[in-house]
């Protein structure tokens, strides 16, 4: 099951108990995922479709508690790509109908379809969070946070994605907005804007594991970091000793062991036994201990002979 999937599943399971609140998240899954069926004035009738079951029940578990209108429901399977169920809830003519889209700020003229989308946008904030409760089960998804973070809400008409911009901005979100084909796709891509996002709308589980896998990843990074790091550092020491053998062993075969000066003769001798050391585990060999600072001048003052010789 994907991480969507089970965060939709959380939320599902919240029934508000506010009308207000209830209406608000109806209201959305409605825009996100509801279509109107006219085949005349008097006879019209309102379908939604989902691929989650546990969203498609609750669609018709708000229907009931605000509406008490009959519902018929079935299930279709995909003929494309996955193949998934598809849960279909329908609202077929009958009288209630027009109090829904009343609701919903939709009427019905010789013009179409029309909405009142500036009646659309709750005034409070408790039905605020509804709505975009309602609007990503609706059409929403967030990616496993195992790989990249993101989250998006798809609507089909721009004027909603704005409002949808609009209340998430009111709770101190930044979304952005998209244009997919002929959809609209409002969308959060940092981890801290997605958390409170799923805080805001009530998936709490889908918060804490979103968290969990969100630390362990960090962690993981870092400790890829530090090691790459030191195998960086580790590789340069390497590299810088072996180069420093090298001259060393020059010096000796041109002019040998006795004639170096004195202040380098015991760094050339440990530098030779020792060509993995540090520069400070060099100093800490010499007596009395000399400093990485002071063991890397001699070591240079040993290179710069070498060079010369080398012409």
């Amino acid at each position: 099951m994907s991480f969507s999937s089970k965060a939709k599943n959380d939320l599902a399971r919240i029934l508000p108990e506010r009308r207000c609140c209830q209406l608000a998240e109806l209201s959305a899954l409605i825009r996100m995922d509801g279509s109107i069926q006219i085949s005349s004035r008097e006879n019209i009738a309102i379908q939604l479709v989902s691929e989650n079951a546990a969203v498609a029940r609750k669609v018709i578990k708000l229907l009931k508690q605000l509406f008490d209108l009959s519902v018929d429901t079935s299930v279709r399977r995909k003929v494309r790509l996955k193949k998934n169920n598809i849960y279909v809830v329908k609202i077929p003519p009958q009288q209630g109908v027009q109090v829904i889209l009343d609701a919903l700020h939709i009427k019905i003229g010789e013009e179409g379809l029309t909405i009142d989308w500036n009646a659309v946008v709750p005034a409070s904030q408790c039905c605020r969070r509804a709505y975009l409760r309602g609007a990503f089960l609706g059409g929403g998804s967030v990616s496993d946070p195992e790989g990249t973070y993101h989250l998006e809400l798809i609507t089909r008409d721009n004027y909603h994605a704005q409002l949808l911009c609009q209340m998430m901005r009111k709770l101190q979100l930044e979304p952005r907005v998209s244009q997919r084909k002929n959809w609209y796709v409002v969308y959060l891509k940092e981890s801290e804007q997605i958390i409170r996002f799923l805080n805001i709308i009530g998936a709490h589980t889908a918060l804490l594991d979103f968290e969990n896998t969100r630390i362990l990843k960090e962690m993981r990074n870092r400790v890829n970091r530090l090691v790459n790091c030191e195998t960086a550092n580790l590789n340069k020491t390497i590299d810088a000793g072996m180069r420093q053998v090298e001259n060393i062993q020059f010096l000796l075969s041109r002019i040998g062991y006795e004639q170096l000066p004195a202040s380098l003769k015991e760094v050339a001798r440990l530098r030779l036994e020792f060509p993995d050391a540090s520069l400070k585990e060099l100093g800490e060999l010499l007596e009395p201990p000399v400093s990485k600072s002071g063991v890397n001048h001699r070591l240079r003052r040993l290179e710069k002979m070498a060079e010369k010789l080398r012409g």
